[in-house]
């Protein structure tokens, strides 16, 4: 008897240890980080992934966020103020309300963010990619008049993505 269980416990150990029982285990939900309302100036967040994160109504003055990928990223209501996003992957991210005056958008790719009424004052946007993002009329103007380079991930002019005429 004693025989029994033991090779019992050892094969159901074995079974349990192996990787095709560890493949059928349900996968734990990816969380994506969230900083709302954090205040986190001067702090590197470069070449990172932050994919889904949550950066609402921070403090993000004088950031670096260079190369980081920010696909999707919510930066409802923070404050950019001279933040480096200096070609940061921005496609879909939320910028509503966010401060980004004179932040460094240099070939920044914002491909269908939503950034209606975000403050650009002072930004530089050289080569950055605004395709299919959601700006207001007079912010979309107010780059224009700025708007020069090409996106060097893209291949798109600045202007044509900003429709500029």
């Amino acid at each position: 008897m004693f025989r029994f269980i033991l090779v019992w416990v050892v094969s159901l150990w074995l079974f349990i240890a192996s990787p095709f029982a560890i493949a059928m285990l349900p996968a734990a939900p990816a969380l994506a980080v969230d900083y709302t309302k954090e205040s986190l100036v001067n702090s590197d967040f470069s070449e990172r992934v932050l994919t889904d994160a949550s950066f609402n109504q921070a403090d993000l003055r004088e950031s670096n966020f260079s190369h980081a990928d920010l696909q999707g990223v919510s930066f409802f209501g923070a404050n950019l103020k001279l933040a480096n996003l200096e070609g940061a992957n921005l496609s879909y991210s939320t910028l509503d309300k966010a401060r980004l005056n004179g932040a460094n958008l240099k070939n920044a790719v914002l491909e269908g963010a939503y950034a209606f009424n975000a403050q650009f004052d002072g930004a530089t946007i050289e080569g950055a990619d605004f395709t299919d993002a959601f700006l207001d009329p007079k912010a979309e103007e107010q780059l224009c008049q700025i708007a020069t380079g090409t996106n060097p991930t893209t291949g798109r002019q600045t202007r044509d993505t900003l429709f500029c005429f």
